[in-house]
């Protein structure tokens, strides 16, 4: 990515980049995690294994969506997550989605999923989380189009990284 491009963000990078910059950034050059990671094995599994009756994975332009159905008034678009660890970020990612289907002219109700932990929460587009959105993508742009990712940081989800090769090896 040259420094005039501007990077093509997506739902996953949002949420990547609030639990750490560096990591969407490794993301956004396809550059791979460990692909043996229990975590990430673990999600994947909770994702194909719940919710079976819906709708599940579907893509519309740059946006993969977890589920997709038809609500009481409107459409309902569902992010399953195997925990609430990352609940800000997860929050952040449905918003992004429900964002950007808007701007396609696409109004959507969000759902947070955690099956595990038997909970979900409603996310809606207000005024706030468009704000949000719009400040969260103009930060993440802005660490995607640099030519080196940020510094490696120690954070709490450090522990259970794929990408933690990456920064500690």
């Amino acid at each position: 990515m040259t420094a005039q491009e501007e990077p093509r963000i997506t739902g996953s990078l949002v949420q990547s980049y609030l639990v750490c910059p560096r990591q969407a950034w490794l993301m956004s050059r396809q550059i791979c995690p460990d692909e043996d990671n229990v975590h990430l094995e673990l999600g994947r599994l909770i994702q194909q294994q719940t919710y079976a009756r819906e709708r599940k994975e579907v893509a519309v332009g740059h946006l993969k969506l977890d589920l997709l159905r038809r609500g009481n008034k409107e459409l309902v678009v569902g992010e399953v997550k195997k925990s609430s660890r990352a609940v800000e970020a997860a929050r952040m990612q449905l918003a992004f989605y429900l964002y950007e289907l808007r701007e396609m002219g696409v109004e959507a109700e969000g759902e947070l999923l955690f099956p595990e932990e038997r909970q979900k929460e409603t996310i809606v587009l207000d005024d706030r989380w468009t704000a949000r959105v719009e400040e969260t993508k103009a930060r993440l742009a802005e660490v995607l189009r640099r030519p080196v990712p940020p510094r490696a940081e120690r954070t709490g989800f450090c522990r259970k990284c794929a990408y933690a090769e990456f920064c500690w090896a």
